[in-house]
């Protein structure tokens, strides 16, 4: 009996595990570079937890961005490098930095506050595994070549060396793969170490020819050696995201991180993506009520929908409503006119219909009512393409989101095709982009198409800016940058390089 009791004594209810003081090993960090795969212990402020989260935040939406614009890698790590001194420094063993265990610190406890974030949608967790896998394919091109060798030894990845009686039998094979010419004073395929994997493990370089295919094993380069690392990088990722959203119920309770997490996952958009008023207007344009239609020729494909539906219907659901009101906000339509536009767009009703069920909610879109913090800030920001991609699918009956994305194939071919746009090379190349889930390349291929004669123009002879002829990320700046193109005649350049628009 008192044996019994003692080991009573030693087993923790379950039911109040989560409340028992755990023990942990201290964390060390030899290695700059990081798989995740063990959770921080170690206690941090509150102020911290959520710092920590917006700089790596900052740097995940700098390199989405770069993707956006379809950077090179070289020109995309030339664009980073100051921002990640800045926001979230990793410097190298060599360097006998100062801080080098602070630095990994954040960057270890960043990482995993954000996998918190963004876990609890399949959206959120595929677009985090694609920016993180973007930020540690950058670190692990940059990182020394002794210590990444050194952390991937740690890795376990089960690759198995080709002998050096294996690379003689095959090195006619193995030569002609990887393109050794044979040439005296080249590398040999002798000099080359090679590994043998499970060809399922690196699709990428069967894809593009990299690697010899033998007996289902794939015989890999040491100089393709990062193909197989960022495979196995964003496999474990996937699965500790699922994961982590299996988890997610448990901190509902936690009214200290659940608001902080809440912000970050619906603030991660490009920096660029945020359109204010200011920056929307374009100086001697009219923007009104009664011009919508006029300018709707300018419209991103998703606004041009709303729009449509709108003429069609005389009505929009609430999401079509607010998508479009912000639109509308953002290219400078001001209160006034904007409830002037939906008064007479919905044509069905009556005035106190409306002012009993829309007035209010265009009001609170723009600011003028609700509680201090919405009417300080102006009320809601335009939504980004990302915004607009994640938050809120349509169902039926609604029209907004991004037809991109949320249409099928045949529907938006039909779309397109009503708006005029037949070149069979568009198309088709739009039809592969939705494919990819390429949804802002989509958009930015029937954006060059229907401005290509503006577009040359402008290139030609210097009229716009390199910035303002980047990749399209913003509803607004697609309103905006076709507006400006289609009055190219009107417009006249600024010292500084501007364009605006002649009164």
């Amino acid at each position: 009996m008192n044996r019994i009791d003692a080991k009573r004594r030693n087993v923790v209810d379950h039911r109040k595990k989560q409340f028992a003081e755990a023990t942990y090993q201290p964390q060390q960090y030899p290695h700059r570079l990081n798989f995740y795969t063990t959770p921080p212990t170690a206690d941090i402020t509150l102020e911290q937890f959520e710092q920590w989260a917006i700089d790596r935040l900052r740097i995940l939406a700098e390199l989405e961005a770069c993707s956006f614009r379809n950077k090179t890698p070289a020109e995309t790590a030339a664009h980073m490098e100051p921002l990640l001194k800045k926001y979230l420094p990793l410097d190298n063993n060599s360097s006998n930095h100062s801080q080098l265990f602070a630095q990994r610190q954040k960057d270890h406890y960043s990482h995993f506050i954000l996998r918190l974030a963004f876990s609890s949608t399949e959206d959120l967790r595929r677009r985090f595994t694609r920016v993180e896998s973007m930020l540690f394919r950058l670190r692990f091109q940059g990182d020394d070549m002794k210590e990444r060798n050194a952390f991937v030894r740690t890795l376990n990845l089960d690759w198995e060396p080709v002998s050096e009686e294996e690379k003689t039998e095959l090195a006619a094979e193995l030569a002609a793969t990887v393109g050794f010419s044979g040439k005296r004073g080249q590398p040999t395929v002798q000099d080359e170490e090679w590994s043998k994997v499970d060809w399922e493990r690196v699709p990428d370089l069967i894809e593009h020819r990299k690697v010899f295919v033998k007996r289902g094993k794939a015989y890999v380069p040491s100089r393709e050696q990062q193909s197989m690392v960022m495979t196995e990088f964003n496999a474990r990722l996937e699965t500790s995201l699922e994961l982590t959203a299996r988890a997610l119920p448990r901190l509902d309770e936690d009214d200290r991180l659940t608001p902080i997490l809440n912000h970050l996952s619906k603030n991660f958009i490009a920096p660029d993506s945020v359109y204010t008023n200011s920056s929307s207007a374009i100086e001697g344009a009219e923007i009104s009520a009664r011009n919508i239609d006029n300018l709707s020729q300018h419209f991103p494909m998703c606004m041009a929908h709303l729009h449509r539906t709108l003429r069609r219907d005389s009505k929009l659901r609430h999401f079509g409503r607010l998508q479009y009101t912000l639109f509308l906000k953002g290219i400078g339509l001001n209160l006034e006119e904007c409830l002037v536009f939906w008064r007479s767009s919905f044509n069905k009703m009556t005035d106190d219909e409306f002012n009993k069920g829309y007035r209010y909610n265009v009001r609170h879109v723009y600011g003028d009512v609700g509680g201090d913090s919405n009417r300080r800030s102006g009320g809601y920001s335009p939504y980004s393409c990302q915004k607009i991609l994640t938050e809120h699918a349509p169902g039926n009956g609604e029209a907004h989101g991004c037809p991109y994305r949320h249409f099928d194939e045949q529907n938006l071919m039909t779309l397109l095709e009503g708006v005029g746009i037949s070149d069979k090379g568009v198309l088709q190349g739009v039809r592969e982009d939705k494919q990819k889930q390429k949804f802002h390349m989509a958009c930015n291929r029937v954006f060059e198409y229907v401005h290509k004669n503006e577009l040359r123009r402008a290139k030609d002879e210097g009229i716009m800016t390199a910035a303002q002829l980047e990749t399209i990320v913003h509803p607004n700046e697609y309103f905006k940058r076709s507006y400006l193109l289609k009055n190219l005649g009107k417009m006249k350049k600024e010292g500084d390089g501007d364009v605006k628009m002649e009164g």
